[in-house]
């Protein structure tokens, strides 16, 4: 399966961050980087009740439409979590706010990115 996946050749991948506490999380993380490693790979953060939100250095702002769409994308992608005391349109617009004060805009998402290759 790791040989497979070396196939494509992604502008872009997102992974879950290496710190999440989930052991499922960071061992997805850790294949991604194991697969592609001259890639650009994002990071993203999962509220969660362990709280272990990190500190990310990419921040992307959104304008309260594309708000209002990932939060309905989050709830249709998600249906599982759904009964989670966590898992409500108050805490994703909530932490998508947060990251915003933290970039200057209204709304931000936030990633982690480890390695950045750029060439001129």
């Amino acid at each position: 399966m790791f040989e497979a996946l070396k196939g494509p050749e992604p502008d872009l991948i997102f992974t879950h961050t290496r710190h999440d506490l989930h052991q499922d999380h960071r061992l997805a993380c850790e294949l991604t980087w194991n697969t592609f490693r001259d890639h650009l790979i994002l990071e993203y953060e999962i509220p969660k009740y362990d709280g272990d939100l990190g500190a990310p250095n990419v921040f992307v702002p959104l304008d309260s439409t594309l708000v209002e769409e990932k939060l309905r994308m989050v709830r249709e992608a998600f249906p599982s979590q759904e009964g989670k005391h966590w898992f409500d349109e108050e805490l994703f617009r909530s932490l998508m706010r947060l990251r915003g004060v933290e970039s200057a805009t209204r709304y931000a998402e936030a990633f982690t990115c480890r390695k950045l290759l750029m060439t001129v």
